[in-house]
């Protein structure tokens, strides 16, 4: 059975309740998805404020595009594209999470008033958990093979379930052992990251077995995804329908948090989905 609990920074979760709705925000020129639509300060205030009306539950704020292929940020860039965003959003009343890898913008954005940092390294950089140790921020440890320049060239796995299953079981006690309380930690089985269709959706069916296992939540990121576009057929601009249904598969396996670019759709197909299995 998986914790059911989440401490996150000044917030406290109870994933018993519902699954919860994290909504991307993109602060980069060359985002896969979105275009580095909110990529100048005034429209990702905006973006998140949106976010916030549609009923979004946590905002992930990103300043390195993590797509196959792109090129990794220098830390003073990455620190000047998120920490306004930080500052400016930090009052806005629900968590702020930051996806990134790098140890310093970890400890400068917990100072700012992060409440989660999302690392899709699994905190395996030189300086990462001495970065998250002290504070109280939820922590969410991902899968990836290889890195953002080279995990797709040809990811190979002899069972994909069992070694990201083992892979995080490694992470999570490294964490532990440093001294961080698994009330904060998440996992992340990193869909679209060093994986091929078929490993993704093997990923997807092991939720499950994945919370079993670690008794941890899940937290599942399909939106907009290759996986999405290659099970539809539809490009990307073409992919809301696909992604709603995947944040959808991801919580029916058992997923606490799902990762969305859509965060209103999401919200009220989950509104639906939560209605008619309530009981059963």
């Amino acid at each position: 059975m998986s914790r059911q609990y989440l401490q996150c920074g000044r917030f406290d979760f109870d994933l018993a309740k519902r699954p919860l709705v994290m909504g991307i925000l993109n602060i980069t020129p060359d985002s896969f998805s979105d275009g580095g639509r909110h990529h100048a300060l005034e429209f990702a205030v905006e973006g998140a404020e949106q976010m916030v009306k549609d009923g979004v539950d946590i905002i992930d704020i990103g300043g390195e595009s993590t797509r196959p292929g792109s090129p990794s940020v220098p830390v003073e860039e990455e620190l000047r594209r998120v920490m306004p965003v930080i500052y400016a959003l930090r009052e806005l009343g629900v968590p702020l999470s930051i996806d990134t890898c790098k140890p310093e913008v970890m400890r400068e954005a917990i100072l700012a008033g992060a409440d989660m940092i999302n690392d899709i390294n699994g905190f395996r950089a030189p300086g990462a958990l001495e970065a998250v140790r002290r504070s109280d921020v939820g922590l969410c440890v991902m899968h990836m093979q290889g890195t953002p320049q080279d995990m797709q060239a040809q990811p190979v796995y002899d069972d994909v379930v069992a070694e990201v299953i083992g892979f995080l079981r490694e992470r999570v006690d490294a964490l532990v052992a440093g001294g961080v309380v698994r009330e904060r930690v998440t996992i992340d089985p990193g869909f679209g990251f060093g994986k091929t269709v078929a490993h993704n959706v093997a990923l997807l069916r092991g939720i499950s077995d994945m919370q079993r296992e670690l008794g941890l939540p899940v937290l599942a990121g399909l939106s907009r995804k290759s996986m999405v576009g290659a099970l539809t057929g539809k490009p990307l601009e073409q992919r809301l329908a696909g992604s709603v249904g995947g944040a959808l598969a991801a919580v029916a396996q058992g997923a606490r948090i799902v990762r969305v670019h859509d965060v209103a759709e999401t919200v009220d197909a989950l509104k639906v989905f939560q209605a008619g299995i309530k009981n059963n």
